[in-house]
């Protein structure tokens, strides 16, 4: 793992740790900006090593190594602070990009992983018996949520697709009230999450 780190360029490997205590005590000297780490360490397992690095230095990035694909240690990661979970199966092809991803703020799961909490989500939709709200919008209403999410104003929406300033004002509301969304930032953030704008 040190060696193929080592051939990038852009990388540098700044400490090495045996166990889950030391990794913390390194990341507190050190201050690397990615950890990657095992969930299974002796003296201190990689769930709690992040936790107490993450509460301590929030700007660290923790990829999490796993062979676990089971949802519960992914969400136990997830709300530890792990940025990246993925499985040792392949971990020599995407540890790179998860590295790189997390660097930019960015989370990254192994494509196995990513499936599991894609079906979690739509069971817990199903079992709760409603929809993914994003569903409630109409054609048109996506059109503009999609402008305005790009950074568009409503004159320039209303220009964009030829329709009136009041119509894109009424759909605007409209978009807000659906997706239980206050304000210009929470209907960005939504679009991120959604996929659509990155």
């Amino acid at each position: 793992m040190r060696a193929l780190l080592e051939r990038q360029p852009n990388l540098e490997v700044v400490g090495e740790a045996e166990d889950g205590r030391q990794t913390v005590e390194l990341a507190s000297s050190h201050v690397p900006d990615v950890v990657v780490m095992d969930i299974a360490m002796p003296n201190l397992n990689g769930v709690e090593a992040t936790r107490r690095m993450v509460s301590k230095q929030p700007t660290i990035s923790v990829v999490i190594l796993s062979m676990y694909s089971d949802e519960s240690y992914v969400m136990r990661a997830l709300q530890a602070g792990a940025r990246a979970y993925l499985l040792k199966d392949s971990a020599v092809t995407d540890l790179i990009r998860a590295i790189e991803a997390v660097s930019q703020g960015k989370a990254f799961f192994s494509p196995k992983i990513g499936r599991i909490l894609a079906e979690d989500y739509v069971r817990v939709l199903k079992q709760r018996g409603s929809l993914d709200t994003f569903e409630l919008l109409t054609t048109r209403e996506r059109e503009i949520f999609q402008l305005l999410a790009e950074g568009g104003t409503n004159k320039e929406v209303a220009t964009n697709l030829n329709i009136s300033l009041y119509t894109v004002e009424t759909h605007r509301k409209r978009i807000l009230q659906k997706l239980n969304l206050h304000s210009s930032a929470e209907l960005v953030l939504h679009a991120v999450r959604k996929g659509i704008i990155s």
